[in-house]
């Protein structure tokens, strides 16, 4: 696929999706790496538009350099820092008194350990929808938990699984709580698949994703 075609088809994606105003975002592309410019109306749509541009087949990367500008008055950081607090204790997949918060203009760092990645995962997806928001750190650590080589065997197996990934494409190497992906991929939608089949293992603190789309 040319770079016109992919801009467009990434230019459709945007605009079908439904939490994504595309009025205001530009994109460009450059030999499959698209970019994403201009302005959304929240942290959520922010993501939102990333993640619609990533799944479009043929795109290599996305480099997303969109700005958020509420249509609203932006609450100050106390006020922030409550609600994600609220939120926290409301989600019963974090558990009580694990991640603590700091709100410094608009932008969210949590801190703090669990024993899950989608732990963390849902202490992030929890404060990036509310207002006020611009961004947000994810500075929770996971626990190990399991050994390595068990670590290693899993997550082969679960990409074994996945119709979606070629397992045979990727190598894992686990050191500690750290996967390792080395190969390739047909799509950025895969590697984001297999980056988090990876996450989803037991243990698991860090992942570092070297996975290559061809």
């Amino acid at each position: 696929m040319s770079d016109q075609s992919l801009q467009q088809a990434v230019i459709d994606e945007l605009e079908w999706e439904p939490s994504v105003n595309a009025a205001h975002i530009g994109v460009a592309v450059n030999n499959g790496v698209v970019t994403l410019t201009g302005h959304v109306g929240s942290f959520a749509e922010k993501f939102a538009a990333e993640r619609a541009a990533g799944r479009v087949v043929g795109v290599k990367a996305v480099a997303e350099e969109l700005e958020v500008r509420y249509p609203f008055e932006k609450p100050d950081d106390s006020d922030i820092a409550k609600s994600a607090l609220q939120a926290l204790s409301w989600d019963t997949e974090v558990p009580k008194d694990s991640v603590s918060v700091k709100v410094e203009g608009g932008w969210v760092t949590l801190s703090g350990g669990v024993d899950w990645y989608f732990q963390s995962s849902a202490a992030e997806a929890d404060v990036r929808k509310l207002r006020g928001v611009i961004g947000v750190t994810n500075n929770i650590k996971v626990k190990p938990t399991i050994q390595a080589p068990d670590v290693r065997a899993r997550i082969k197996a679960a990409f074994a699984r996945n119709a979606s990934i070629d397992a045979d494409k990727i190598n894992v190497t686990v050191d500690g709580g750290k996967v390792t992906l080395t190969g390739s991929v047909d799509t950025w939608r895969e590697r984001g698949l297999a980056e988090d089949t990876a996450w989803s293992a037991p243990g698991v603190s860090q992942v570092d994703d070297r996975l290559v789309v061809i």
